[in-house]
């Protein structure tokens, strides 16, 4: 019996912790095969400092309350590994690590860039000859992830846009025969535009906002983009704009970026909204306001989707028990059976098929004037927001986990990892 290691990576939702839950509770079933579970604080860069939390010490009440709690409980990063050819310092210190605690098994709750990091991990225990079992466990806002029909942490932003969007619209629609007569939402969506066309869910009719989506996946083209806003206002009295972050220029460029990039490489974005309401304000002259949803879109708890809530909570148990059964380098998926009434299962996808890559908003989930979303888009995405899961309430604010955090005693020297 051997003791496991879990981590959460990039930026987190309003469900991951539902996750954790799902690892820790899942393993206390399995004593005979996993022993204590560790969580590595800040995800793997807490792995590498050799800072620890031992979760066999956390009340069970507490471990049961994570489902209701957003954010990281255990802390995330945004940290990429050196390739794992040639064995670096990093890797090395890992193993360092895995083998001062006897680290058997290996679960990585993250999107993209952290199945990657658990692939290059698994490579590295194969080429050195230690026995690791790893997992990926997907989490994505973004939902671009390759191998599953959605990710969690998905099903709660889309519900939080679309009912933000229909809230806001009747706000804007009540005064803008005098006031405001543009609304831009900015949402996230790097390259994937699945968080923006979930905003589309608001609509049920013709002239229902969101008027105009822009998505990562369909070049924005200004005089288009103005003349369907111009029109918009004078036939509906005004006109609501949902802004994917990743919103391209026809040559590639997104149109709001600034020179940083992040520890990923990727270039930073944000202020799209403050670009599209200034062209709208400058070549129109339309009084105008914008938000941006940044981080409430991805944290809040409180109006999460119960289908992505049973989505976290079931890749979580589905990753130990495939652990434990004897199952190797997959990341764990969710599979969808039918759409209506909606019925899904836990499968496995190879972690060398998810590593890195980025599933776009398919084209025909798009309306032919690239502004919409389709039934297509309707009928995949319908389901993921549904059912109410709201945390307990005391005093009017939500309860959320107070875990004891109990470290384990270091047993090496310290270390920095390579990068900051």
């Amino acid at each position: 019996m051997r003791n496991a290691l879990y981590a959460q990576s990039g930026g987190v939702t309003a469900v991951i912790n539902a996750t954790a839950c799902g690892v820790i509770e899942t393993a206390r079933r399995w004593p005979e095969r996993i022993g204590t579970v560790y969580a590595g604080m800040n995800g793997i860069v807490g792995v590498l400092r050799e800072d620890l939390v031992d979760t066999s010490a956390e009340d069970p009440e507490q471990v049961a309350r994570l489902r209701d709690t957003p954010g990281g409980a255990f802390g995330s990063c945004r940290y990429k590994l050196p390739a794992s050819e040639p064995m670096n310092a990093d890797l090395m210190r890992l193993f360092e690590v895995l083998q001062a605690h006897d680290i058997g098994y290996f679960f990585y709750n993250g999107g993209g860039d952290s199945q990657d990091t658990a692939h290059k991990i698994l490579m590295a225990s194969e080429a050195i000859g230690y026995p690791l079992t790893c997992i990926g466990i997907p989490k994505t806002v973004d939902n671009d992830l390759a191998g599953t029909d959605c990710c969690p942490g998905f099903g709660s932003v889309a519900r939080y846009v679309a009912i933000s969007v229909q809230e806001a619209s009747l706000d804007v629609a009540s005064m803008c025969d005098t006031s405001t007569k543009v609304f831009v939402l900015e949402v996230m969506g790097r390259h994937a535009g699945w968080i923006a066309a979930a905003s589309g869910l608001a609509g049920k009719g013709e002239g229902d906002p969101p008027h105009v989506i822009l998505f990562p996946e369909v070049a924005f083209d200004q005089e288009r983009f103005l003349e369907r806003v111009r029109s918009t206002v004078e036939r509906v009295g005004y006109c609501v704009i949902v802004a994917s972050e990743g919103a391209k220029n026809p040559d590639g460029s997104f149109l709001s970026a600034s020179s940083g990039k992040d520890a990923f490489g990727h270039a930073k974005l944000g202020g799209v909204a403050a670009y599209i309401a200034s062209l709208v304000k400058n070549q129109l002259g339309f009084k105008y306001h914008f938000a941006i949803s940044d981080y409430l879109q991805r944290s809040a708890r409180h109006i999460a989707s119960k289908t992505d809530l049973d989505h976290a909570y079931a890749v979580g148990a589905a990753a130990v028990d495939a652990a434990a059964a004897g199952t190797n380098g997959v990341m764990i998926t969710i599979d969808r059976k039918r759409d209506v009434p909606y019925q899904w299962k836990t499968g496995t996808h190879p972690l060398d098929q998810v590593a890195n890559l980025e599933v776009p908003l398919p084209r025909d989930y798009i309306t032919p004037d690239g502004f919409g979303i389709t039934l297509a888009a309707r009928t995949y995405l319908a389901p993921l927001i549904e059912g109410d899961a709201p945390p307990r309430y005391e005093a009017g604010l939500p309860v959320f986990a107070r875990l004891r955090m109990r470290r384990v005693g270091r047993q090496l020297p310290e270390y920095a990892p390579l990068r900051p």
